[in-house]
């Protein structure tokens, strides 16, 4: 009796191994094995492969997906690494080398010829009364140190700048290709190393000079005048006019945060920033760079030839009491009224000096 079902559970067992190998066998004749979706690069290899048999020679589509800006397969590990062309920088090129550079250079050319102009006609700007002799003091050393390491830096950028963007049309064909490679080299490593210094003393500039910039109601009379350079007219203001109020925050702090942010994407591209955005800030500091070296011609002119008496006042920080009460009227009575006195130009009886205020 007991061998009898040992041998029937055996038949059993046996049977269910049995469908268990042939229904597996069974399916896959009714659901034959399908493969994985070729991916996207194994089917553009394919249309490759095929589109040479039909149209051998033909590479337009080749180029055109290469020029698509989809990344590619690469062993580089990096931001698009995986880009082989990148479409936008054409724009950019069509952009830097086409309207910035026109309209750049006819900027740069028309603004010194109109300064030109000017002082052809107008001339210098004179003192109505002969100087006094007594001096009063307008800078300090530190004010005048802050300034001309601002002014050095700014000079060597916009030389540098202007010989790297329109070197290639001016220095090139005037000394050839051997020259001009040195002179770029030098102007792009000056660039970079004395950018960041130049980006340090902006930030000290603001600073230094903010507090004798902020706006007054006055101010708003000497813009509406002019400030008296065309008609002669006597125009009252503090220690700093309108017209350098305009230039600190329009040039000194506006145009001094956009070239110099612009400037520092540029100058550190270890900070994985890719080449639209590097494009882009190439673009927006060459632009605010010209208006800001434009702009400054003017603030170079009113401090050197333009203004008898402005230079002075920056290399030795002092300003006779005449020039200070015909340029800067209402500074010059709130030293008096806070009882400084002058000092005469002599050094045989110095006397206290007036200190400048910020206010």
């Amino acid at each position: 009796m007991s061998s009898r079902v040992v041998l029937t559970a055996l038949s059993h067992l046996l049977l269910v191994l049995t469908l268990a190998s042939v229904v597996p066998v069974w399916a896959d004749e009714k659901q034959p094995y399908v493969t994985s979706p070729p991916s996207s690069s194994d089917e553009r290899t394919t249309n490759q492969v095929e589109r040479q048999q039909t149209q051998p020679f033909n590479n337009a589509p080749l180029w055109r997906e290469v020029r698509s800006g989809d990344p590619g397969i690469t062993q580089v590990k990096g931001i698009e690494t995986g880009v082989l062309v990148q479409p936008q920088g054409e724009a950019w090129r069509t952009l830097r080398n086409g309207p910035v550079i026109l309209y750049g250079g006819i900027l740069l050319l028309v603004v010194p010829a109109a300064i030109l102009l000017f002082f052809a006609w107008r001339g210098s700007l004179k003192m109505h009364s002969p100087p006094s002799g007594r001096l009063i003091q307008r800078f300090t050393s530190w004010e005048r140190l802050i300034h001309w390491l601002t002014a050095i830096s700014f000079v060597v950028l916009a030389f540098s700048g202007i010989l790297m963007l329109f070197g290639k049309y001016i220095v090139l064909p005037l000394f050839g290709y051997t020259l001009f490679s040195w002179i770029a080299i030098v102007s792009k490593n000056l660039h970079n190393f004395v950018g960041p210094l130049f980006v340090f003393c902006t930030v000290l500039m603001f600073f230094t000079f903010v507090g004798g910039n902020f706006w007054r109601v006055y101010d708003w009379k000497w813009i509406k005048k002019g400030g008296g350079m065309v008609s002669g007219e006597h125009v009252p203001a503090g220690k700093y006019n309108a017209g350098e109020k305009l230039w600190f925050w329009g040039g000194v702090t506006l145009l001094g945060i956009v070239v110099s942010a612009s400037g520092l994407i540029l100058d550190f591209p270890n900070f994985d920033q890719g080449r639209g955005l590097m494009q882009q800030a190439n673009i927006v500091h060459g632009v605010a760079a010209l208006f800001y070296m434009a702009a400054s011609l003017g603030h170079i002119y009113l401090g050197t030839i333009g203004m008898q008496g402005a230079y002075r006042a920056m290399r030795h920080g002092t300003v006779d009491e005449t020039w200070a009460r015909e340029h800067h009227e209402y500074w010059y009575d709130d030293l008096k009224a806070r009882n400084v006195v002058a000092s005469p130009s002599t050094h045989s009886t110095p006397g206290p000096r007036a200190q400048p205020q910020h206010g």
